[in-house]
C-alpha cells in the first residue's frame, strides 16, 4: 500500500534529525572524553540511516491507475495520438504537445507558457513525468485527477480554446479513430468527452521517467555515483534540508508551499481547498530536471545554480513563508556538490524515453 504524502514527509524529517543528531552526538562524545581526562575517542560514526534513505527513495514497481480507468496498452496508444492531435484546439493549430514537448521533459523551455495569441501566460509549463502518483494537478492543485486536468487546457480560451461539440464531431468523423476508441473501451459507443479525457489521462499516467544513475545507486550499485554526487546527496538529505519537500522517489511531497518568490500570483490561495492569502505552489518533481529549465512556477530561475542561490540569498521573508525555508548556508564547493547530485536524477541524454507503464 503506498505511503501517504504526509508520512513520506514525516519520515524524511525524522531521518534528517537522526542524521544531525548522530553527528552532534559523536562530537559531544569526543568532547566529553577529552574533558574527563581520558583518551578522546575521536569522532563517532553517524547513525546508520543510509539504508532507510535507500528505502525512502526506491522506485515503485508500476504506475497506479483509478479503478474506473485502468491502464491498457490500447488506451495509452490512443492518448498518445490525441496528445499530438490539433483537432483538440479551436483553431486546429495547437495540441498538448505544443507546450509539453518530450525532448524538454514535457515542458516548453520558456519562462512562462505561450498563450494562443502569442502572449505569455502567468506560469511556467510544468513537466508531466510521474503524474500517475500525484494527488492534485497544476501549480495550484485545482484539478483533483488527471481525467479532470486534461480537459481544462483544451477549453481554456488562452490555451487551446477548444469546443467539445466541434472536437467530437471531427473525431467521430474519423472512422479509423472511432474504431480504435471502440476497441480500446470495449463498447460500440461514439467518442465522447469522457473517453477522450480517459485516453489522454492514460497516456499521461504512462509517462514514467527512466531510471538514472541515482536509481542504480539506491538499488545498491555503489559505483553508480561519483564522490561529489554522494556528497551532494548527503547535503540534500542533511544540511541543506531539501528532502523536507523534495521527498520520495519522485522528489516531491505533492504539497503546496510559499517559497518566497516575489509576485502577485495567489497560487493555491485562489482556488478551492487553498488558504486565502497564502500564495503557495506545488512542489515540483526533480526527475529529468536537466531538461526542464527554467525553474519555479514563474520560470524566474534560469538554472539550478540560480535555484540554489534563491534559497541561499534571494527569497522574500514574509509570514506565509513555508517553515522549512531558511537561509541555505553552503560553501561554493557544497553548492557544486548539491548541483552535481541533482544531475543524477536526469537521463544522460535527451529526449528521454518513458518507461513502459501498464500491462505488457
Amino acid at each position: 500500500m503506498p505511503q501517504g504524502k504526509g508520512s513520506l514527509g514525516a519520515a524524511a524529517a525524522a531521518l534528517l534529525l537522526l542524521a544531525a543528531g548522530g553527528a552532534a552526538g559523536g562530537a559531544a562524545a569526543g568532547t566529553a572524553a577529552a574533558a574527563g581526562g581520558g583518551e578522546a575517542a575521536g569522532p563517532q560514526p553517524p547513525l546508520r540511516v543510509e539504508a532507510a534513505w535507500r528505502l525512502l527513495f526506491r522506485r515503485p514497481a508500476q504506475a497506479p491507475a483509478p479503478p474506473d480507468n485502468p491502464l491498457t496498452v490500447a488506451k495509452v496508444a490512443l492518448g498518445a495520438r490525441l496528445f499530438s492531435d490539433p483537432r483538440l484546439s479551436g483553431g486546429g493549430e495547437r495540441s498538448c504537445a505544443s507546450c509539453h514537448r518530450p525532448e524538454r521533459s514535457f515542458t516548453d523551455g520558456r519562462r512562462r507558457a505561450r498563450g494562443l495569441t502569442g502572449a505569455s501566460l502567468a506560469r511556467n509549463t510544468p513537466s508531466l513525468w510521474n503524474l500517475a502518483w500525484g494527488e492534485a494537478y497544476f501549480w495550484d492543485g485545482r484539478a483533483p485527477s488527471l481525467e479532470a486536468q486534461v480537459r481544462m487546457p483544451i477549453v481554456a480560451a488562452d490555451e487551446m480554446a477548444g469546443n467539445w461539440p466541434s472536437i467530437l464531431g471531427q473525431l467521430n468523423a474519423d472512422l479509423g479513430l472511432l474504431a480504435a476508441f471502440q476497441a480500446a473501451f470495449s463498447e460500440p459507443a461514439p467518442i465522447s468527452e469522457e473517453s477522450v479525457a480517459k485516453a489522454l489521462a492514460s497516456y499521461v499516467r504512462s509517462l514514467v521517467s527512466p531510471r538514472t544513475r541515482f536509481d542504480a545507486w539506491i538499488e545498491g550499485d555503489g559505483d553508480a555515483l561519483e564522490a561529489n554526487e554522494v556528497r551532494g546527496f548527503r547535503l540534500f538529505t542533511g544540511k541543506a534540508g531539501c528532502v523536507l519537500c523534495h521527498v520520495g522517489w519522485r522528489f516531491t511531497d505533492d504539497r503546496f508551499h510559499d517559497i518566497g518568490l516575489p509576485g502577485k500570483d495567489a497560487g493555491r490561495g485562489a482556488v478551492a481547498g487553498g488558504t486565502p492569502g497564502l500564495a503557495a505552489f506545488k512542489t515540483p518533481s526533480l526527475r529529468e530536471l536537466a531538461y526542464s529549465a527554467p525553474y519555479m512556477h514563474d520560470g524566474s530561475r534560469p538554472s539550478l545554480a540560480a535555484v540554489v542561490a534563491h534559497y541561499a540569498d534571494t527569497f522574500v521573508k514574509r509570514p506565509s513563508l513555508a517553515p522549512s525555508i531558511r537561509r541555505l548556508d553552503l560553501t561554493g564547493a557544497e553548492r557544486a556538490d548539491l548541483i552535481a547530485f541533482l544531475g543524477t536524477l536526469s537521463s544522460a541524454e535527451s529526449p528521454a524515453e518513458p518507461e513502459a507503464a501498464g500491462p505488457p
